[in-house]
C-alpha cells in the first residue's frame, strides 16, 4: 500500500460549478478570488452543448461551466432546480480503477466507470482517466489521474480564447482546506457511513446536540477524513430550533442535499482578507464585541497568537484557540443569487486540526442577521415555498 493509503488518494483536485453564464461567473473568481483564467472548452474547441472555463491560483483548482444550448439539461436541468453551485469535486488518486473499484464494491453507488479520455488528434498530449460515484443528492465526486496528461487541464480545452487581462489584489490563496456538505435531518450519519466505507475515511469530529447553534437555530455535524488528513468533509444536518437554521435555509432554497461551502487555505489571512476585500468580496460581519472578548482573553494569558487583535477587527476575522495550536477564519456571505453556497478562508497555526468550533456562536449570529434580511429566519421551516 502506498503512503496514500487503500484508495491512493494525493488530495483534492478540483472542484466544477455549473452556473446560469460561466463566463461571467469565471471573470468574477478572477477578480474577486484573485485567480487565473487557464484553460477554455467550448464551440471553439468542437465542444457545442457547453462551455467551460478553468481557473487556477496555486493548488486551488476551478472549472466554471455553462450550458450553450437549450438541450443541454445536464447544466440547465441542474440549475433549473439548484441555482448556481457546485456540481462536482475531485480527488487525484494513484489509480482511478483501483479507486473506483474499492468504492463501488463498499457501497458507492457508480455514476460514471473508469474511462480513458484522450483528445482526437492529439495523441501527443496523452490522455487521463476518470471515474465518478454520488453523492447527496446528485453531487458528484470524481477520482482523476493526470499522471499521462500534458495539456491544459483535460482533452478539448485550450488556452483562453481571449486576452483576459483583470486588474487584482494578490490573495495569496493556497488551495483546498476542507469541504463541507449539507444534508437533510437525518441524513448525516448515511452519509457520514458512506464516505467511511466507499472512502476508507474515519469519523474525525461528532458534534452533538447543544454543541453548535444559538438561541434560535441549531445544527448536527460530523467531520469524515481520510486517515492522513489530506480529504476533510464536515457533513451538516438541521436540528430542531425556535426558528429556521442556516441549513433548514439551504436545504428549501437548493432543493436538496449538496455542497455548503468550501474552505481555501492561505498563509496569510490577514493579507488574504484585505485583498479579497479590496477585489470585492462581501463577508459576514462579525461584533466589535467578540474582539473585546479575544482582548480580555489575550490579557488573561488564555490567548496566544502571532497577529494583532486590531487588525482581526478591522478585518472581521475570527480567532479559534485549540490545544495544539489555532486557527483564523473568515466566511464570505453567499456569492450566488439565491442563500447556498458561499467561501471560507482559513489559516491554520500550529497543529490545529479543528473547525472553528469557539466562533460558532458568533458566526451563527452572523448569519442569522443576513437570514432576517432575507426574511427566511422567522418563517416557519414546514412551510412550502410558493411558486416563482
Amino acid at each position: 500500500m502506498s503512503d496514500s493509503g487503500i484508495m491512493g488518494i494525493r488530495g483534492y483536485d478540483y472542484v466544477e460549478f455549473y452556473v446560469g453564464s460561466a463566463k461571467t461567473t469565471a471573470y468574477w473568481f478572477a477578480k474577486a478570488l484573485g485567480m487565473e483564467i487557464v484553460g477554455y472548452r467550448g464551440a471553439e474547441t468542437g465542444v457545442r452543448d457547453k462551455c467551460s472555463y478553468y481557473l487556477q491560483k496555486n493548488n486551488f483548482k476551478l472549472l466554471v461551466t455553462g450550458a450553450l444550448q437549450p438541450h443541454c439539461y445536464d447544466v440547465l436541468g441542474w440549475i433549473q432546480r439548484h441555482g448556481d453551485g457546485v456540481k462536482r469535486w475531485s480527488v487525484e488518486v494513484d489509480d482511478v480503477d483501483a479507486a473506483f473499484t474499492y468504492a463501488t464494491q463498499n457501497g458507492a453507488v457508480m455514476v460514471r466507470r473508469p474511462e480513458r479520455i484522450e483528445e482526437d488528434g492529439h495523441p501527443e498530449k496523452g490522455h487521463i482517466t476518470e471515474a465518478a460515484i454520488r453523492l447527496y443528492d446528485d453531487t458528484e465526486l470524481v477520482y482523476v489521474n493526470r499522471d499521462h496528461y500534458k495539456g491544459i487541464f483535460g482533452p478539448d480545452f485550450c488556452a483562453p480564447v481571449q486576452s483576459i487581462q483583470l486588474d487584482h489584489h494578490e490573495t495569496g490563496i493556497l488551495g483546498i482546506d476542507h469541504i463541507v456538505g449539507n444534508v437533510r435531518e437525518n441524513e448525516m450519519n448515511l452519509w457520514a457511513s458512506y464516505f467511511n466505507k466507499a472512502m476508507d475515511m474515519e469519523t474525525f469530529v461528532d458534534f452533538k446536540a447543544g454543541d453548535i447553534g444559538t438561541q434560535y437555530s441549531a445544527l448536527l455535524s460530523k467531520v469524515v477524513r481520510t486517515k492522513d488528513s489530506k480529504i476533510r468533509n464536515p457533513i451538516n444536518e438541521p436540528f430542531e430550533g425556535l426558528k429556521k437554521s442556516q441549513i433548514e435555509e439551504y436545504i428549501e432554497q437548493y432543493y436538496g442535499s449538496g455542497v455548503q461551502h468550501i474552505a481555501i487555505q492561505t498563509a496569510d489571512i490577514i493579507a488574504t482578507i484585505d485583498a479579497l476585500r479590496k477585489n470585492g468580496c462581501e463577508f459576514l460581519a462579525i461584533p466589535d464585541t467578540y474582539y473585546d472578548k479575544l482582548r480580555e482573553r489575550e490579557q488573561a494569558g488564555e490567548l496566544q497568537i502571532n497577529e494583532n487583535i486590531d487588525d482581526l477587527q478591522r478585518l472581521g476575522i475570527l480567532c479559534d484557540k485549540e490545544s495544539d495550536g489555532y486557527l483564523l477564519q473568515l466566511f464570505t456571505k453567499p456569492i450566488c443569487d439565491r442563500p447556498t453556497f458561499f467561501f471560507e478562508f482559513i489559516q491554520r497555526h500550529g497543529n490545529s486540526q479543528g473547525f472553528g468550533k469557539g466562533n460558532f456562536q458568533s458566526l451563527f449570529e452572523s448569519i442569522e442577521l443576513d437570514q432576517k434580511l432575507r426574511g427566511n429566519l422567522d418563517r416557519d421551516p414546514t412551510e412550502i415555498m410558493p411558486p416563482c
